[in-house]
């Protein structure tokens, strides 16, 4: 076993994946308006936060991930692991009062910016690399330690003249990896991968502690990379008809593994706290990073132009992270920003016989391979009417006036599903989008704005899974 540093092929298979892993790690890092003082910035890090077990027992935040998944290594086969994690670390601010006086206060202000207290994170790695012959039995437990540290930043003006300092106090942490694998049961040479991380810091908080004082011995943003040299794991979501069942049975806790790096590929796995498909990529449309994914990328980019030059000092001066935001949204040309207002992946053909398979974007247009009219215009698409079109959903033809019941929650959580389930509605249209699912829309009975409802063309939509047929009225 090695650990400290990755072999060079180890870490060039983690490459591609490692785009997306960035992204997990710094979700959430630092939110719209990107300034400190902001209400957003002031609850911070909530995917992926591993506090010590004597904070997370007492106020229902855990301590662990569990990590199970299914592979196939070939003989001779290697494991390698990296877990990544931020590191928070508190920044206070001193204003120069007297030579080699200072004295704290809650920002310095500077031409360019404001600098504010703040609490940074450091990206910190644990790797390893293992025979997976290794890990049978009672498997390995990699401990892991990051020392307390401290350090002082002096603050210059325009002038180069210094008007004070930033001290950065970052707490001590430790923590272990534990990884086994145990042979399934069957023909096939399959083993079921567990990879644990946990924080094991003895921090005990003191009865006024809040979450605040927990996050600088906590490992935040924590996610697994995992490799084979030789070998695949198998999809979670998709895996082969044999090993349905072995992988319905992994017990996975806080985090959720897919297979990561290049589509196709099937020797990367990625564990993160935030839930992702297989293959997950950055979209090329992306300008960069903007730490905010509850928000659509070009509202941010509009919005951070937008700040006034009070409120872009007030980010450059909370995090370089936030600098580094405003200047891509002050610098962004014009061709990029109109990328992110949306893109067409693939096109459909739609004929008599139902759509065909997608086509090439790339492809040139050659004529008999595009429709006639345009493919976002229901109306000028002779192949499919809303109002005429039925389904079968149970062996029963539902259509436009059809009763139903709904049955959502399939797809859906929200709260509006608790006040919709078990109510009757009538189907209004049947809707295919340019992917080839079916949508119906309905109106919920005994609804005193289904009127209104039907007069403007706004409905509720459920796919038919989502619905149950009722006697018509």
């Amino acid at each position: 076993m090695t650990t400290g540093v990755l072999p060079d092929e180890a870490a060039d298979r983690f490459a591609t994946a490692r785009q997306v892993a960035d992204a997990v790690l710094f979700e959430g890092y630092v939110l719209y308006p990107y300034r400190a003082s902001a209400a957003k910035n002031r609850l911070r890090w909530q995917f992926g936060v591993l506090v010590p077990p004597g904070w997370g027992t007492e106020h229902a935040e855990h301590s662990f991930q569990r990590t199970e998944c299914l592979m196939e290594p070939r003989a001779g086969a290697r494991l390698s692991a990296e877990l990544r994690f931020l590191h928070a670390q508190r920044r206070t601010v001193q204003r120069l009062v007297a030579d080699g006086e200072f004295e704290t206060v809650e920002q310095l202000e500077l031409p360019d910016r404001v600098v504010s207290c703040w609490d940074e994170g450091t990206e910190e790695r644990v790797t390893l690399d293992v025979d997976v012959a290794k890990l049978a039995d009672e498997g390995l437990t990699i401990p892991f330690s990051r020392p307390a540290h401290e350090e002082t930043e002096p603050v210059h003006d325009a002038e180069g003249r210094q008007v004070g300092r930033l001290l950065r106090d970052r707490a001590g942490i430790e923590g272990l990896v534990r990884l086994t694998a145990a042979a399934l049961d069957g023909p096939y040479a399959a083993l079921r991968l567990t990879a644990t991380v946990e924080n094991t810091s003895s921090w005990k908080p003191d009865v006024a502690a809040d979450r605040t004082a927990a996050l600088p011995h906590s490992l935040v943003g924590a996610h697994l990379l995992l490799g084979l040299s030789a070998g695949s794991f198998l999809s979670m979501t998709d895996p082969p008809e044999w090993a349905r069942a072995a992988a319905a049975s992994c017990r996975n806790e806080h985090s959720w593994p897919v297979l990561a790096g290049a589509s196709g590929r099937a020797d990367v796995v990625l564990s993160s706290p935030i839930i992702l498909e297989d293959h997950p990529s950055i979209a090329p449309e992306s300008p960069g990073a903007l730490y905010d994914a509850l928000e659509i990328d070009e509202i941010l980019a509009l919005r951070t132009a937008a700040l006034t030059d009070q409120e872009k000092r007030e980010a450059r001066g909370t995090d370089p992270r936030a600098a580094d935001v405003i200047a891509l949204a002050d610098t962004m040309p014009p061709e990029v920003l109109e990328r992110l207002h949306g893109a067409v992946r693939a096109l459909r053909e739609v004929t008599d016989a139902g759509p065909t398979a997608p086509a090439d974007p790339a492809a040139p247009d050659v004529p008999g391979t595009r429709p006639d009219t345009p493919w976002w215009d229901p109306a000028g698409d002779r192949g499919v009417d809303p109002e005429h079109d039925r389904i079968t959903v149970d062996g029963r033809s539902v259509g436009a006036g059809s009763r139903v019941l709904l049955k959502p929650g399939l797809r859906r959580t929200d709260a509006q599903d608790l006040f919709l389930q078990g109510r009757s509605a009538r189907v209004e249209a049947v809707l295919h989008d340019v992917d080839g699912g079916v949508h119906l829309a309905v109106t919920v009975e005994d609804d005193p704005g289904a009127d209104i409802q039907r007069e403007q063309g706004r409905f509720l939509y459920f796919q038919p899974d989502e619905i149950a047929p009722l006697e018509d009225a």
